[in-house]
Protein backbone atom coordinates (compact mmCIF):
# COMPACT_ATOMS: atom_id res chain seq x y z
CA UNK A 1 0.00 0.00 0.00
CA UNK A 2 1.56 2.96 -1.00
CA UNK A 3 1.66 6.14 1.62
CA UNK A 4 -0.38 8.69 2.22
CA UNK A 5 0.79 12.08 0.67
CA UNK A 6 -0.25 14.92 3.15
CA UNK A 7 0.02 18.61 2.82
CA UNK A 8 -0.09 20.52 6.25
CA UNK A 9 -0.70 23.60 7.22
CA UNK A 10 -0.59 23.49 10.27
CA UNK A 11 3.24 23.81 12.39
CA UNK A 12 2.44 21.54 15.51
CA UNK A 13 0.30 19.31 12.98
CA UNK A 14 3.23 19.00 10.64
CA UNK A 15 5.20 18.10 13.39
CA UNK A 16 3.14 15.26 14.83
CA UNK A 17 2.64 13.81 11.04
CA UNK A 18 6.62 14.03 10.93
CA UNK A 19 7.67 12.08 13.71
CA UNK A 20 4.66 9.47 13.38
CA UNK A 21 4.40 8.95 10.10
CA UNK A 22 7.86 9.25 7.95
CA UNK A 23 7.83 10.26 4.10
CA UNK A 24 4.00 11.02 4.51
CA UNK A 25 4.66 14.64 4.27
CA UNK A 26 5.18 16.05 1.11
CA UNK A 27 4.44 19.60 2.30
CA UNK A 28 4.26 22.44 4.65
CA UNK A 29 3.76 26.15 5.64
CA UNK A 30 7.02 28.19 6.04
CA UNK A 31 5.99 28.14 10.03
CA UNK A 32 6.52 24.65 10.11
CA UNK A 33 9.93 25.00 11.94
CA UNK A 34 9.30 21.34 13.97
CA UNK A 35 11.10 19.05 13.71
CA UNK A 36 14.44 20.56 13.10
CA UNK A 37 16.06 19.67 9.22
CA UNK A 38 12.59 19.42 8.10
CA UNK A 39 13.05 18.86 4.71
CA UNK A 40 9.97 19.48 2.71
CA UNK A 41 8.35 21.65 -0.12
CA UNK A 42 6.76 24.73 1.24
CA UNK A 43 4.05 26.46 0.46
CA UNK A 44 3.50 29.96 2.15
CA UNK A 45 1.94 30.71 5.13
CA UNK A 46 -1.06 29.73 7.16
CA UNK A 47 -3.05 32.53 6.49
CA UNK A 48 -1.82 32.75 2.65
CA UNK A 49 -0.34 29.61 1.09
CA UNK A 50 -0.24 28.92 -2.31
CA UNK A 51 -3.08 26.83 -3.31
CA UNK A 52 -1.82 26.42 -6.88
CA UNK A 53 1.36 24.97 -5.72
CA UNK A 54 -0.67 22.69 -2.80
CA UNK A 55 -2.89 21.32 -6.16
CA UNK A 56 0.26 20.95 -8.18
CA UNK A 57 1.59 18.62 -5.36
CA UNK A 58 -1.53 16.75 -6.19
CA UNK A 59 -1.63 15.30 -2.17
CA UNK A 60 -3.61 12.93 -0.65
CA UNK A 61 -4.65 14.83 2.01
CA UNK A 62 -4.30 18.74 3.76
CA UNK A 63 -4.46 18.84 6.86
CA UNK A 64 -5.62 21.95 8.48
CA UNK A 65 -7.34 23.67 11.29
CA UNK A 66 -10.15 26.12 11.75
CA UNK A 67 -8.55 28.63 13.64
CA UNK A 68 -4.69 28.71 11.99
CA UNK A 69 -6.51 28.55 8.60
CA UNK A 70 -9.12 30.71 6.28
CA UNK A 71 -11.96 29.56 5.11
CA UNK A 72 -11.65 30.66 1.52
CA UNK A 73 -8.20 29.11 1.24
CA UNK A 74 -9.26 25.70 2.39
CA UNK A 75 -12.64 26.12 0.11
CA UNK A 76 -10.19 26.81 -3.28
CA UNK A 77 -8.34 23.27 -1.94
CA UNK A 78 -11.60 21.43 -2.10
CA UNK A 79 -12.36 22.97 -4.97
CA UNK A 80 -9.76 22.26 -6.79
CA UNK A 81 -10.30 18.30 -5.60
CA UNK A 82 -8.19 17.74 -2.87
CA UNK A 83 -9.40 16.14 0.75
CA UNK A 84 -9.18 18.70 3.23
CA UNK A 85 -8.86 17.12 6.92
CA UNK A 86 -9.99 20.37 9.66
CA UNK A 87 -9.17 19.86 12.64
CA UNK A 88 -11.28 21.40 15.78
CA UNK A 89 -9.07 22.52 19.27
CA UNK A 90 -10.19 24.39 22.11
CA UNK A 91 -9.30 21.77 24.95
CA UNK A 92 -6.76 19.80 25.72
CA UNK A 93 -9.05 16.65 25.08
CA UNK A 94 -10.40 18.03 21.86
CA UNK A 95 -6.15 18.14 21.43
CA UNK A 96 -5.80 14.32 21.56
CA UNK A 97 -8.83 13.49 20.01
CA UNK A 98 -8.04 15.27 16.82
CA UNK A 99 -4.08 14.21 16.41
CA UNK A 100 -5.83 10.50 16.50
CA UNK A 101 -7.88 11.63 13.81
CA UNK A 102 -5.08 13.30 11.98
CA UNK A 103 -2.53 10.52 12.49
CA UNK A 104 -4.69 7.87 11.28
CA UNK A 105 -5.94 9.92 8.12
CA UNK A 106 -2.46 9.99 7.66
CA UNK A 107 -1.56 6.22 7.43
CA UNK A 108 -0.66 5.79 10.80
CA UNK A 109 -1.70 2.58 12.37
CA UNK A 110 0.04 1.80 15.54
CA UNK A 111 -0.28 4.75 18.49
CA UNK A 112 2.93 6.58 18.48
CA UNK A 113 4.42 6.52 21.74
CA UNK A 114 4.83 10.00 22.49
CA UNK A 115 0.77 10.65 22.26
CA UNK A 116 0.57 8.02 24.92
CA UNK A 117 3.57 10.27 27.03
CA UNK A 118 1.45 13.33 26.56
CA UNK A 119 -1.59 12.18 27.81
CA UNK A 120 -0.01 10.94 31.01
CA UNK A 121 2.24 13.93 31.40
CA UNK A 122 -1.42 16.20 31.54
CA UNK A 123 -2.65 13.82 33.85
CA UNK A 124 -0.91 14.86 36.54
CA UNK A 125 0.72 18.48 35.66
CA UNK A 126 3.08 20.27 37.86
CA UNK A 127 1.46 21.17 41.32
CA UNK A 128 0.18 24.73 42.17
CA UNK A 129 -0.08 25.99 45.70
CA UNK A 130 -2.85 28.28 44.69
CA UNK A 131 -4.98 29.49 41.23
CA UNK A 132 -3.61 32.82 39.63
CA UNK A 133 -4.84 35.01 37.62
CA UNK A 134 -3.45 36.02 34.59
CA UNK A 135 -3.70 38.69 31.58
CA UNK A 136 -2.19 36.51 28.72
CA UNK A 137 -1.61 38.67 25.99
CA UNK A 138 -1.25 37.54 22.31
CA UNK A 139 -1.00 40.31 20.50
CA UNK A 140 0.17 43.86 20.97
CA UNK A 141 -0.34 47.23 18.21
CA UNK A 142 -3.03 46.52 19.16
CA UNK A 143 -2.94 44.60 22.76
CA UNK A 144 -4.90 41.40 21.88
CA UNK A 145 -5.08 38.95 25.03
CA UNK A 146 -6.81 35.08 25.41
CA UNK A 147 -10.43 35.12 25.50
CA UNK A 148 -12.86 32.27 26.21
CA UNK A 149 -12.55 29.17 24.61
CA UNK A 150 -8.98 28.78 24.39
CA UNK A 151 -6.72 25.79 23.67
CA UNK A 152 -3.90 27.88 26.00
CA UNK A 153 -6.93 29.20 28.11
CA UNK A 154 -7.04 25.25 28.97
CA UNK A 155 -3.57 24.37 29.16
CA UNK A 156 -3.31 27.23 31.84
CA UNK A 157 -5.98 26.38 33.60
CA UNK A 158 -4.63 23.00 34.40
CA UNK A 159 -1.47 24.74 35.37
CA UNK A 160 -3.86 26.58 38.26
CA UNK A 161 -3.39 30.18 35.78
CA UNK A 162 -6.80 31.44 35.47
CA UNK A 163 -7.07 34.32 32.21
CA UNK A 164 -9.01 37.08 33.80
CA UNK A 165 -10.81 37.16 29.86
CA UNK A 166 -11.95 33.60 29.78
CA UNK A 167 -15.52 34.74 30.25
CA UNK A 168 -15.32 37.79 27.73
CA UNK A 169 -17.46 37.15 24.27
CA UNK A 170 -14.42 37.39 22.26
CA UNK A 171 -11.97 34.22 21.92
CA UNK A 172 -9.11 37.62 21.30
CA UNK A 173 -10.88 40.39 22.42
CA UNK A 174 -8.72 43.88 21.50
CA UNK A 175 -8.50 45.57 25.45
CA UNK A 176 -6.31 48.40 25.80
CA UNK A 177 -3.54 48.16 28.10
CA UNK A 178 -4.89 50.44 30.60
CA UNK A 179 -7.42 48.34 31.28
CA UNK A 180 -5.37 45.51 31.39
CA UNK A 181 -3.48 47.23 33.82
CA UNK A 182 -6.27 47.90 36.20
CA UNK A 183 -7.51 44.57 36.25
CA UNK A 184 -4.58 43.83 38.56
CA UNK A 185 -3.72 40.09 37.69
CA UNK A 186 -1.74 38.14 39.54
CA UNK A 187 0.38 37.76 36.48
CA UNK A 188 0.78 38.80 33.26
CA UNK A 189 1.91 35.76 30.63
CA UNK A 190 3.67 36.81 27.37
CA UNK A 191 4.03 34.02 25.14
CA UNK A 192 7.08 34.23 22.17
CA UNK A 193 3.86 33.37 20.13
CA UNK A 194 2.47 34.54 17.55
CA UNK A 195 3.75 37.93 18.67
CA UNK A 196 6.99 37.88 19.27
CA UNK A 197 7.26 38.94 23.61
CA UNK A 198 10.60 39.25 25.07
CA UNK A 199 12.17 40.15 28.27
CA UNK A 200 12.59 43.41 26.66
CA UNK A 201 9.29 43.83 24.49
CA UNK A 202 6.18 43.01 26.59
CA UNK A 203 7.31 43.48 30.56
CA UNK A 204 8.01 47.08 30.33
CA UNK A 205 4.22 47.48 29.73
CA UNK A 206 3.23 46.54 33.42
CA UNK A 207 4.85 47.96 36.01
CA UNK A 208 4.89 46.03 39.36
CA UNK A 209 2.82 42.59 37.88
CA UNK A 210 5.21 39.71 37.52
CA UNK A 211 5.48 38.34 34.20
CA UNK A 212 6.43 34.96 32.78
CA UNK A 213 7.95 34.67 29.78
CA UNK A 214 6.41 31.45 27.95
CA UNK A 215 7.22 29.15 24.89
CA UNK A 216 4.46 29.73 22.56
CA UNK A 217 5.03 26.31 20.93
CA UNK A 218 4.15 24.55 24.29
CA UNK A 219 1.22 26.77 24.89
CA UNK A 220 -0.44 26.70 22.08
CA UNK A 221 0.68 23.69 19.57
CA UNK A 222 -0.85 20.08 20.17
CA UNK A 223 2.08 18.06 18.85
CA UNK A 224 4.50 16.15 20.78
CA UNK A 225 5.61 19.62 22.30
CA UNK A 226 2.78 18.33 24.73
CA UNK A 227 5.09 15.48 26.38
CA UNK A 228 7.35 18.55 27.81
CA UNK A 229 4.58 21.32 28.04
CA UNK A 230 3.57 20.85 31.42
CA UNK A 231 6.95 21.17 33.05
CA UNK A 232 8.15 23.79 30.29
CA UNK A 233 5.06 26.06 31.17
CA UNK A 234 5.13 25.63 35.01
CA UNK A 235 8.78 26.37 35.45
CA UNK A 236 8.08 29.52 33.65
CA UNK A 237 5.03 30.44 35.71
CA UNK A 238 6.80 29.51 39.17
CA UNK A 239 9.51 32.13 37.56
CA UNK A 240 7.61 35.08 37.33
CA UNK A 241 9.07 37.90 38.74
CA UNK A 242 8.58 42.12 38.20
Amino acid sequence: MSPVRVVSLVPSLTEAVAVSAPGALVAATDWCTHPAGLDVARVGGTKNPAVDRVTALAPDLVIANEEENRQPDLDALRAAGLDVLVTHVRTLPQAFGELDRVLSACGVRTRPRWLDEAEAAWETPPASDEVRTAVVPVWRRPWMVLGRDTFAGDLLARLGVRTLYADHAERYPRVPLDELRAARPDLVVLPDEPYRFTADDGPEAFPGIPCALLSGRHLTWYGPSLTEAPDVLGRAVRAAHV
